[in-house]
């Protein structure tokens, strides 16, 4: 259908499709009557939009009403416009186009069946109404630019609410229907200024993106219609089609797979996100969110929207997974937006779950449409992290200098970090001892002895010994002397069979566990590694494939198809004894088992990986040789082993050794960890079992046969504190406890490293005591927030929100109302109480350096040293109370203490030393100690102004500094004189090695060879004007130039 329009002004230079809609008339050949319409706002698609509805008894057009912020209804005859490139579009709750037969015949065009959708055309409605428009008086210029707005508008269907008794129908696009109201957010701010109407052509994308100025938030209301029809199937292909995927690799591979029908485009990821910035997401304003497109992301659409032309569908392929859903919702959103979709092409999404050409082909017989309850978990989940991280960080800020951030994750992962650090400062070792003999049998007629095994002491004076038994050395020795004087023999052998189950297949957080434990990889390393294998590598045939399944999965589940490839490849690897009698199947068993995917596995199980050595690199072929030893052996059989128990003591049993030993009766899964012709490689773990000898030995044995006593040896041992995390068991505690979701696992803690609240020495995870008050100060003022069982539990109510279980905006209402508070409070705490809660919190550790203990200050001997917050910089320190009467600190531990470039700090508290008095101010010249080491300082602390001070660190033997050495250090920095071109000072002073000269921002070194005694202005303006300089410090900001944007 179409209406001819009074006017549209389109940029057709921008990514973003803006336009102004100004009143038009519609025409309806009954009444004729003209019915004007208000203009759309500025970016949004329903904020201010008109509705038009259909009056069957008077068979005519109306204006229905003005929507509001809140959009439903449940008229049955309602139609709405929104702008497309050459038009309007107006649409019916059941997408039945209107008849011509109800148009005036001076306001229809001829329709072709590829834009049926259009309503109205550009060129014949410019031409039309622009004898209206000469007739009419021209609006003054003022008033012509308050009623100009620019939009990128969402041209998405008007979701109709029926009454309970009538189902929706079905969206002409194939997508779930959106409601949207708000706008895309530019990537810019709008400039204040008043921008004059321009006619001038060839203007920049950045200056037509610069145009949506003020952005508002969307409110989101996706709504799912029952009742959908199913969608037919894509391949094969009955015309062009565009699929969208996330990375340019996969992109590639699939393209390969499935030929020119089919257009294969990379999105990079998310095309938009949140805001970073306040006000993002506005809990007043029902969660709306305002969106921020990233200028490359432009260009990916405008790709995807000009390979839309002349195709009858879009495939959304994103990642199986809640945020591949989001990518797709976001793909989506975008494009209608921009007007890039019409009514006659049908978006479908699906997911491929292994990147192989079967797999692809058949997830294209089977489209669907975007999956509404994971878009609101997805939208759930970002708003809740966002709410969090953006009012808490903007505290920490304030409260702790330094300290950059927090979240909801990254906080319940570091407070287990610092718990267990609080463990291991609290834990006290105990002392305890061991007796270990070695015992011999002897052949019998025959001295010599044949063999000797270990054994440990298990009962003593009958009766048996715990760990803490014997628990001095004095005990110890007492039970030495009466086990060298008794004779001993066998009392009883005991036999048993223990079978060990083969392990369970990979999801994401066992593949991060064992490839840190015995690869030595990080997660996000061992997660890049894996999305490689999964995207596909070209192959030597010549062919390019995907490796392994999606490796972001909670599933344990493995197809059928791939059960019986596995089976199958068993039996004739290694014979049906070691195949499994039924297939093996696995079922989650921690918390929150997220979307159904299968278990991480090879696409391909007769890919051997000594097959791919050569095409993937060392690193990449360990892990996927892990991945498909892992595969084989959860369809094996258990191993079976063989378990021996002796009991050896004296006659009355009073003083009784155990010995024991196993030996692997039948392998089981393990042959295929030991399978060198498949490239399998050995760990540890299947290292040392064949133990046949030492089995046979304590076998041979009989109850009764006498034993001497050989070696034997007491053993000290202290108890250990619990060990800290490693990223494989910390990754295995969060899944364990159900704190968060094991793909984001890795970013979380890549986060905490980033922040420098976590260092990482030997696979070791160390808090740092700057990520210890993060964590106890959200432990005070957000104890939510660091609550292991409400981080759990928030995800458990996250998962039922994929389920549709749980509505999405009341988890986030009921979660803010409670959060609010807390920040509320905090906000009121003042830096002084912080300091006091840090200061009892960690004063053990705060204090420990101190020389003798004790608190008084040594400087005014009447001052207690308390912990402190530098109020410049990001700084702490250990300082005099008596402040500003006292300025003694004794101890620093700055923010920046643990940059890469920065020199190492010296925490080591020691008295100053009088060097001697200045000769001419009759000043003390004394040796201190700071942060970087030592210096020299010419007088005593004072707060009027600070001394005068100089480096020692260079200087290797700091005893032997004497006054004439002191004074030359202080001589520096000297002014040699004023520059010639700006008349600014140019100084030489020390430098880490040796001295440098400087000229404001300008830096250059003194030849080590050179006396700086030596060094004038004129060689200074030599050094400045070599090759070797440098620049320091920040560079004077330029003044921002605003530029013009175009008047739409």
């Amino acid at each position: 259908m179409r209406l001819a329009m009074s006017g549209l002004v389109s940029s057709a230079t921008s990514t973003r499709s803006a336009f102004l809609l100004r009143p038009f008339m519609a025409t309806y050949r009954t009444l004729h009557t003209p019915l004007p319409f208000p203009s759309f706002a500025v970016g949004n698609k329903y904020n201010k939009c008109c509705l038009l509805k259909y009056s069957n008894t008077t068979q005519s057009f109306h204006l229905f009403r003005r929507l509001p912020d809140a959009f439903r209804f449940n008229s049955r005859n309602i139609f709405s416009y929104v702008p497309l490139d050459c038009g309007i579009r107006l649409t019916s709750p059941n997408s039945v186009p209107f008849p011509k037969s109800k148009l005036s015949s001076e306001d229809v065009n001829v329709v072709t069946p590829a834009s049926e959708q259009l309503v109205g055309d550009a060129k014949e409605g410019v031409k039309q109404n622009s004898k209206v428009n000469k007739k009419k008086k021209q609006p003054s210029r003022s008033k012509k630019n308050k009623e100009q707005v620019s939009a990128a508008t969402a041209s998405v269907e008007a979701t109709v609410e029926k009454s309970p008794t009538q189902a929706s129908k079905k969206s002409s696009t194939g997508i779930t229907p959106v409601e949207a109201l708000g706008s895309t957010v530019s990537t810019k701010q709008q400039s204040n200024k008043k921008i004059a109407n321009s006619s001038r052509k060839g203007k920049s994308s950045k200056a037509a993106n610069a145009a949506l100025q003020k952005q508002k938030p969307e409110k989101v209301v996706i709504t799912k219609l029952p009742g959908k029809n199913t969608l037919k199937p894509l391949y094969p292909p009955t015309g062009k089609s565009v699929v969208v995927v996330e990375s340019v690799t996969k992109a590639k591979v699939i393209q390969g797979y499935l030929g020119d029908m089919f257009e294969v485009l990379p999105s990079y990821g998310h095309i938009r996100d949140l805001a970073a910035r306040s006000g993002s997401v506005r809990p007043d304003d029902d969660f709306s969110m305002v969106w921020e497109v990233p200028s490359a992301a432009w260009t990916h659409l405008k790709s995807i929207k000009v390979a839309l032309k002349g195709a009858e569908s879009i495939i959304l392929a994103s990642d199986p997974d809640r945020e591949g859903e989001a990518i797709a919702w976001h793909i989506i959103e975008m494009l209608q937006q921009q007007d890039a979709l019409r009514e006659n092409i049908t978006v479908a999404r699906v997911v491929f779950h292994e990147i192989t050409e079967a797999s692809i082909k058949s997830a294209l017989q089977a489209p669907r449409e975007v999956d509404v309850n994971l878009v609101h978990a997805y939208l759930a989940r970002r708003a809740l992290d966002y709410l969090i991280g953006f009012n808490i960080s903007p505290l920490l800020w304030r409260k702790l200098p330094g300290c950059q951030s927090a979240g909801r994750v990254q906080s319940a992962a570091l407070s287990l970090l610092c718990d267990r650090e609080i463990e291991i400062d609290e834990f006290k070792p105990q002392e305890y001892w061991t007796v270990e003999v070695e015992l011999n049998k002897k052949e019998s007629n025959s001295s010599m002895e044949t063999f000797s095994f270990p054994a440990h002491l298990t009962h003593f004076k009958s009766k048996k010994l715990n760990q803490y038994s014997i628990r001095s050395h004095t005990e110890a020795k007492d039970i030495e002397q009466k086990i060298n004087s008794t004779n001993f023999q066998v009392i009883c052998s005991k036999k048993s069979m223990m079978r060990k189950n083969p392990p369970t297949p990979y999801i994401t957080s066992t593949l991060q566990q064992d490839a840190a434990n015995k690869l030595h990889f990080s997660a996000s390393y061992t997660m890049k590694l894996a999305q490689k294998l999964y995207e596909g590598v070209q192959l030597s045939e010549g062919k390019a494939a995907g490796l392994i399944t999606y490796m972001r999965t909670d599933g344990l589940h493995i197809s059928d198809e791939a059960v019986r490839d596995i089976r199958s490849l068993l039996i004739e690897r290694y014979g049906s004894d070691y195949a499994s009698e039924n297939p093996r199947k696995y079922f989650k068993k921690v918390k929150n088992a997220q979307e159904a995917h299968e278990a991480i596995r090879p696409t391909d199980m007769r890919r051997l990986p000594v097959m791919l050595t050569g095409i993937l690199d060392e690193d990449s072929l360990k892990l996927y040789t892990l991945i498909w030893s892992r595969t084989m052996a959860c369809q094996m059989e258990p191993a079976t082993i063989g378990q021996i128990q002796l009991d050896i003591g004296d006659a009355s049993e009073s003083i009784v050794f155990r010995s024991s030993c196993s030996k692997v009766e039948f392998r089981g899964f393990r042959a295929v960890y030991e399978d060198v012709d498949a490239g399998a490689i050995r760990y540890k773990e299947n290292e040392g079992n064949d133990r046949d000898e030492a089995f046979e030995i304590l076998n041979s044995l009989k109850s009764g046969e006498p034993l001497s006593l050989g070696q034997l040896e007491l053993k000290q041992h202290h108890t250990q504190p619990p060990p800290r995390y490693s990223e494989g068991s910390l990754v295995k505690k969060l899944e364990e406890l159900g704190i968060g979701r094991p793909s984001t696992y890795a970013s979380t803690l890549k986060v905490l490293q980033d922040r420098k609240y976590v260092t990482v020495k030997s696979r070791v995870l160390y808090p740092e005591f700057r990520g210890r008050m993060v964590s106890a100060f959200l432990s005070h003022h957000f104890s939510e927030v660091t609550d292991y069982s409400f981080t759990a539990d928030m995800e458990t109510e996250l998962d039922n929100v994929s389920a549709g279980l749980t509505e999405w905006k009341g988890l986030l209402r009921d979660y803010w109302t409670r959060f609010s508070s807390y920040c509320t409070r905090a906000q009121s705490v003042h830096i002084h109480q912080v300091e006091k809660m840090l200061e009892k919190t960690f004063g053990d550790f705060l204090f420990a350096s101190l020389p003798n203990k004790g608190r008084t200050c040594p400087s005014c001997s009447e001052g207690t040293l308390i912990f402190k917050v530098s109020r410049f910089g990001a700084g702490y320190f250990i300082g005099c109370n008596q402040h500003p009467k006292c300025s003694y600190i004794a101890k620093t531990l700055y923010g920046d203490d643990d940059e890469e470039d920065a020199p190492q700090k010296n925490t080591n508290v020691e008295e100053p030393k009088l060097i001697g008095l200045h000769p001419g101010s009759n000043e003390k010249v004394l040796l201190k100690t700071g942060p970087y080491g030592y210096y020299v300082q010419l007088g005593e602390d004072r707060t009027a102004n600070m001394p005068k001070r100089a480096t020692a660190s260079h200087i290797k033997d700091v005893d032997s500094i004497t006054l004439e050495d002191a004074l030359e250090l202080l001589r520096y920095p000297l002014t040699l004189g004023n520059h010639p071109k700006d008349g600014h000072p140019v100084t030489i002073r020390h430098a880490k090695a040796g001295f440098s000269v400087r000229h404001r921002r300008t830096i250059a070194s003194v030849p080590k060879n050179m006396n700086p005694k030596d060094v004038t202005l004129e060689k200074a303006l030599k050094y400045l004007s070599g090759k070797g300089v440098r620049l320091c410090g920040r560079p004077k900001s330029k003044p921002k130039v605003e530029e013009p944007l175009e008047a739409m």
